[in-house]
């Protein structure tokens, strides 16, 4: 005799009592999940670049490694807020900023990302001055404050300020007349404040260091400044090395004669470069692409 065919009210029952069942036990397995369990992408890429740190204080690397560690963790932390934090601040100021699924809002990552960030560069300082620095000078790489160098050595840094640094220096005033100058992103800058002996009147100024300059200049075991690129590999032993902004600040009164220079400090922008292109609504790619890289250089600042 055939069988009977089984009732469909009762196979619906079955499907829908074995669907529960599933979704209690995903639910229960869920439960047992912690709740910090995914990593924010944003603090993640900060722990990745402390590991580039903890290679900096390895004592056991070449001590020229060890340097070109430390610049590489600048670097990557430039690009970081170039990128990523500009991206984050956009997304909150336009709204579309969502809880990440490691559970933290926006303001939440990025008050985490202040906190990582200033932990790491203090970090990253404390490597160079106590560690590295007086390690490169031992091995006869000195890098030296403006005001270490005898009056010999001043005098000649003088004249090569006089002859190629000066002649291409734009100091610009910030005044009603004069709007507040457009500061490049990674920029070198120094902020100047000068008084008018006359008047007593003070005033601010920004002036740029060249960027065709490397950041440090060259003073050999003679006295004589001179481009790092210049100096032999066997001339090395017994040269210093000054940061060009100090050398810069060292002859300010040179740039505003008649003016008393009350203060100064060195300051860097970084400016707002992520791309933002919808491959899918642009109609020409290539054209939006140009326009979005003529943007990038005129980016909100996102860190000083």
């Amino acid at each position: 005799m055939p069988l009977d065919a089984p009732d469909l009210d009762d196979l619906l029952k079955g499907h829908l009592n074995d669907q529960q069942e599933m979704e209690d036990q995903l639910e229960g397995e869920e439960d047992a999940l912690p709740v910090g369990r995914f990593a924010d992408r944003e603090l993640s890429w900060l722990a990745f670049n402390q590991r580039v740190i903890e290679q900096a204080e390895d004592q056991n690397l070449p001590l020229l490694e060890r340097a070109w560690f430390l610049a590489i963790f600048a670097s990557n932390l430039d690009e970081f807020f170039m990128v990523r934090v500009a991206g984050l601040k956009r997304r909150i100021a336009t709204g579309m900023a969502v809880t990440a699924a490691s559970g933290l809002t926006p303001r939440q990552v990025m008050e985490g990302i202040a906190i990582k960030a200033h932990e790491l560069t203090e970090r990253h300082a404390r490597v160079f001055q106590e560690d590295v620095q007086p390690r490169l000078a031992e091995e006869g790489i000195s890098i030296l404050h403006h005001d270490e160098l005898d009056g010999a050595e001043k005098k000649r840094l003088e004249k090569f300020f006089r002859q190629q640094i000066f002649p291409v220096l734009t100091p610009l005033a910030v005044d009603p007349a004069h709007p507040f100058p457009y500061i490049s992103g990674l920029s070198l800058n120094l902020a100047v404040v000068v008084r008018n002996p006359s008047t007593g009147k003070e005033s601010f100024a920004r002036v740029k260091v060249p960027p065709l300059f490397p950041r440090f200049i060259a003073v050999d075991a003679h006295g004589v400044p001179r481009r790092p690129e210049e100096i032999a590999s066997d001339e090395t032993q017994g040269a210093s090395f000054v940061p060009i902004e100090e050398i810069i600040a060292a002859h300010l009164e040179q740039l505003f004669p008649g003016m008393e220079v009350v203060e100064h400090h060195t300051f860097r922008v970084t400016r707002n470069e992520d791309l933002e292109v919808e491959e899918d609504d642009a109609e020409n790619l290539l054209k939006a692409l140009e326009k979005e890289l003529l943007r990038r250089r005129f980016g909100n600042a996102v860190r000083l």
